[in-house]
């Protein structure tokens, strides 16, 4: 048998499954690939029951019942405990870039001075401000030494003379000796 008669039977069998495997190898690549542009989604915070929610009532509830109902708030009010905040976020981030914040709830219970409730009030991304820094350098007062300053500015300064002592010479950097 001659080397094309033995090419025609066998050869293109042996095309045909290195071009499905060359293909499945490309198929398999892109979908690893395109794995990584999908969104990752992260719930924080409080997670919301709207039945639970709804079944708080101003006038007929207390920080027990809102307790007991909704469980420990998130953040309570820092002076004065008339307000407790029950927070959740639901953030959204593809491979590489910043979150971004997809919903957030803010359910505010609202107490009187017996401790009834006496609202409930929801927020959402309405309430969220966005702060952009202006640089990534905080100004500071005073005088501005560079990095070698600020680690040998105190060579031959400590123990100078006239350097830590008052006008007696018996007063230390911390007061009196």
């Amino acid at each position: 048998m001659s080397e094309r008669e033995r090419c025609a039977t066998g050869c293109g069998v042996w095309e045909s499954v290195m071009r499905k495997t060359v293909l499945m190898a490309g198929l398999l690549a892109a979908a690893v690939t395109m794995g990584g542009c999908t969104r990752i989604k992260v719930a924080q915070g409080y997670i919301v029951d709207e039945t639970l929610i709804t079944s708080i009532q101003a006038g007929v509830d207390n920080r027990e019942s809102v307790e007991k109902t909704l469980g420990r708030p998130t953040l309570a009010s820092q002076f004065d405990s008339k307000q407790w905040y029950y927070i959740s976020r639901n953030t959204g981030q593809y491979a590489f870039a910043q979150p971004k914040v997809l919903s957030q709830s803010v359910l505010v219970v609202s107490f009187d001075e017996a401790g009834n409730v006496s609202s409930v009030e929801r927020r959402g991304l309405e309430q969220v401000a966005n702060i952009d820094p202006e640089k990534d350098k905080t100004p500071t007062l005073g005088r501005d030494s560079s990095f070698f300053e600020d680690i040998f500015g105190n060579i031959g300064s400590v123990g100078a003379a006239g350097g830590g002592a008052g006008p007696n010479g018996n007063v230390g950097r911390d007061g009196p000796r």
